[in-house]
């Protein structure tokens, strides 16, 4: 993948751990983001919802992005939420990601006010591009209904992709609406598609998908790279169903206080398990079942 192109592959939306007083655990948090490299990962989709993005403040979101390149990851590795309900907080999150270098960003909708119009967000859209001024900016937009309570409808993707065609270049699909996806691979051919779960990436991939940020990244990418690479070859069927099996099991829990506890008991670090409120940790009973469940999938027995 080469620096100026579009992001395509495994982009795992990295967790971030917190000390004990609820700051950012630096140590950790890089890490864990070169291990996911080591293990596969085409880049990072940090600051998104798995990371906890939206209760991190403006200032720690920035030097995220910043202790991150400090610390040997490429910028062109990273692929930033920088979406908020605010045009100005949007416009300074996009901004300094860009002017980093950062593979593109991804964007939410603004998403205090709902049944805005598509006329509306388009606005918002536009005038954040024209304030931000990059001509090295690429816009992933972040399709989230479930959280943001708005989506961004065929209709307004294909609207934007025609009035900013090197610029929106791409949308993560969080909504597990297989249609809408579909919809997106089969009208705008070349537009980067990116479905949230492993469970989707094989069938996406046959219609053009350009691959996967997925939560459970942080916990199985290697496994979802394998998928990636040989969606084509005789083993694409196993690697699917394995891959989708830790999926499902994950996505019965919490899914970030699930990952985290995850990465808690990997690294035999009980600090891992902490989220920011108001999210809560899993409780004891939770995590020894996920941990268990989890240990006999990846031993190959029954669930």
């Amino acid at each position: 993948m080469k620096e100026n192109e579009p992001a395509k592959g495994v982009w795992p939306p990295a967790a971030t751990p917190f000390h004990p007083d609820l700051s950012i655990d630096f140590e950790r948090y890089i890490a864990h983001c070169h291990a996911l490299l080591a293990d596969g990962a085409h880049g990072l989709a940090v600051l998104g919802t798995t990371s906890e993005a939206n209760s991190l403040d403006l200032g720690e979101r920035e030097v995220v992005l910043e202790r991150l390149v400090a610390a040997g990851i490429g910028a062109e590795k990273l692929l930033p939420g920088t979406g908020a309900s605010s045009i100005g907080d949007a416009v300074r999150l996009t901004r300094h990601a860009a002017s980093l270098g950062a593979r593109g960003v991804l964007l939410l909708p603004p998403f205090y006010y709902k049944g805005v119009s598509d006329d509306g967000l388009f606005a918002f859209v536009s005038e954040l591009i024209g304030r931000v001024g990059k001509s090295n900016l690429k816009i992933y937009l972040y399709n989230f209904p479930q959280m943001s309570g708005i989506s961004w409808s065929p209709a307004l993707v294909g609207h934007l992709i025609k009035s900013f065609p090197k610029t929106v270049v791409g949308l993560k699909d969080s909504s597990g609406d297989v249609a809408y996806m579909n919809r997106l691979l089969e009208s705008y051919p070349g537009f980067n598609v990116f479905p949230s779960s492993e469970a989707l990436l094989l069938a996406a991939m046959k219609k053009g998908a350009a691959g996967c940020i997925s939560a459970t990244a942080n916990t199985q990418a290697g496994a979802i790279r394998a998928l990636y690479d040989g969606w084509q070859g005789a083993e694409a069927e196993a690697l699917s169903r394995a891959a989708s099996a830790v999926r499902l099991l994950m996505q019965k829990f919490p899914l970030i206080a699930g990952v985290k506890a995850v990465i808690a008991e990997r690294t035999k670090t009980p600090d891992w398990a902490r989220v920011r409120p108001p999210l809560d940790p899993l409780s004891p009973a939770q995590r020894k079942e996920l941990v268990a469940e989890l240990s006999r999938l990846e031993a190959g027995a029954p669930a």
